[in-house]
């Protein structure tokens, strides 16, 4: 019997993808059909996302994989970043491209909101943790300039829902991605109307609320008609990429109960959480700067963004720039060849966001902090990996406090597992077996909700299931444990854990 097939399309801030996902009822398989670049562009002085361009590749995709898999594509469903919006006026016109969450429209926009609403009440109402990219500042910088938009919008919509009704002509605004504006009460389900109100920010834009797994309903008929995929449905998945990929993740137990593993989905930056029955909003969640968002199956993902392999990746990026380019293999045989845990930087440090030179960020670092300064390319890259792997027990830490319970196994997802050095590192510095795997847990979890959707896996437990059955994990085990708790301890003495 042939295999049903799924189409998670998953768009993010810098490419975009298209998998056909196979599924034959006991192990699912993924095959690539379309990928392309993104990224924002200049218009009118502001950082845009260029929508005709992604629309059209969004079609492009789903051509593709039309022309492979005619007649057995099932449905559709779309993740992407959170934060960014757009909106829609009267008859349900596009206002124009959204805006990027990396225009300086919101520099300064967290100090104008607390003059308004002070930063404690803003998190008991959200949970969700204060970076002024977030969607409340955006609408927040639009009004303080005056801006005739958002005078004349009628609807907000994030960017997966945006897409979604493009494809169906449903407006609806997906639970796991809506938390990601900082006006959304996990707690209640609901938008914090009153909230906006205060900042005197329309709320006549916020929609209905769906969840995970929606379906939204069949292509508009032109649209199945000029891709050739007729009558196939569009679901929502958890539309927050984030949301997809912990959905991807192979661990074992009902989702959201005392939990036991927390996963670290592992890129360029790195997002450590867990799943929870409910948002943690207290006093001690806010002094530890960790964020509640929407999770699947009525969860909540407690979790803390920490910087990942950004710091190796800019410093590939300027070796380059003086004809050193370099493999990633190559940086970890030369990493591996370098001194362990002689140096460590504070990877939260604002001098780490952006510097225009990131190995002589991490040399003068250490330098400033009386450390042995690292002199060539392995020790930087050591340096860095074995200071986010340090970073991330320090938030491991953090997490079992809010929590109340120990952490047994922690998950890696995402294209930071394929990176073998820092999966170990992470064993050695939490003490805890490292799990790595699968690298495309966001299209896996975008995929397994459609399935969820479709009758064909009952539950997300089931849904786990199947990752575990499907794909391959790769398992490290802690090792020099009396050498990485010194390390720990002077790591502390340069990146203090917040006071409490």
């Amino acid at each position: 019997m042939p295999s049903n097939c799924y189409v998670p399309i998953d768009l993010g801030a810098s490419s975009g993808r298209h998998f056909a996902a196979l599924f034959d009822g006991q192990r699912l398989t993924l095959e690539e059909v379309y990928r392309f670049e993104n990224a924002p562009v200049t218009f009118d002085g502001q950082k845009q996302w260029n929508l005709p361009g992604l629309w059209n590749h969004v079609q492009g995709g789903l051509s593709a994989a039309r022309e492979k898999y005619a007649g057995r594509i099932k449905s559709i469903g779309i993740d992407t970043w959170g934060v960014d919006f757009e909106l829609l006026g009267p008859g349900d016109e596009l206002l124009g491209n959204p805006v990027s969450y990396r225009d300086s429209r919101t520099d300064g926009m967290l100090e104008r909101a607390f003059a308004i609403v002070p930063r404690e009440e803003i998190f008991a109402q959200t949970g969700l943790q204060f970076m002024q990219i977030n969607t409340l500042y955006q609408l927040l910088a639009m009004k303080l300039s005056r801006s005739t938009l958002l005078e004349i919008a009628e609807s907000l919509l994030m960017m997966p829902d945006l897409f979604h009704y493009m494809l169906t002509g449903v407006k609806a605004n997906e639970m796991t991605v809506a938390t990601t504006t900082q006006f959304f009460s996990l707690s209640t389900g609901r938008w914090t109307t009153d909230l906006l109100e205060r900042f005197g920010l329309p709320t006549k834009i916020l929609g209905n609320v769906i969840q995970p797994g929606t379906k939204l309903g069949p292509l508009l008929p032109h649209f199945a008609s000029s891709t050739g995929l007729g009558n196939v449905q569009v679901v929502a998945p958890g539309s927050h990429d984030t949301a997809s990929a912990v959905m991807g993740v192979p661990a074992a137990g009902r989702p959201g109960v005392r939990p036991k593993w927390c996963y670290i989905s592992s890129g360029t930056w790195s997002i450590l959480g867990v799943e929870v029955s409910k948002p943690v909003i207290n006093d001690k969640c806010l002094a530890l700067n960790f964020t509640n968002e929407g999770g699947v199956g009525g969860t909540t993902r407690l979790l803390k963004n920490i910087v990942g392999l950004w710091l190796v990746q800019e410093c590939r990026r300027v070796w380059s720039l003086t004809g050193r380019t370099h493999s990633w293999e190559h940086l970890t045989q030369v990493a591996t060849s370098a001194k362990p845990l002689t140096a460590f930087i504070n990877p939260e440090d604002p001098v780490f966001l952006a510097p225009h030179d990131m190995p002589q960020a991490i040399r003068s670092f250490c330098h400033r902090t009386k450390q042995t300064v690292p002199n060539n390319e392995g020790a930087i890259v050591r340096c860095a990996l074995e200071s986010v792997a340090l970073q991330y027990r320090q938030t491991l830490e953090a997490l079992e406090e809010l929590i109340g319970n120990r952490i047994d196994t922690i998950h890696i997802v995402g294209g930071g597992a394929q990176n073998r050095q820092l999966c170990q590192m992470t064993a050695d510095a939490c003490q805890r077996p490292v799990m790595a795997g699968p690298v495309e847990a966001t299209v896996i979890g975008n995929a397994l909700m459609q399935a969820i959707a479709a009758d064909e896996i009952g539950s997300i437990s089931q849904a786990r299931e199947v990752v575990r059955r499907s794909f391959p994990v790769e398992e490290y085990q802690p090792q020099n444990a009396t050498a990485w708790q010194d390390a720990y301890g002077r790591f502390l003495q340069i990146a203090p854990k917040p006071q409490v």
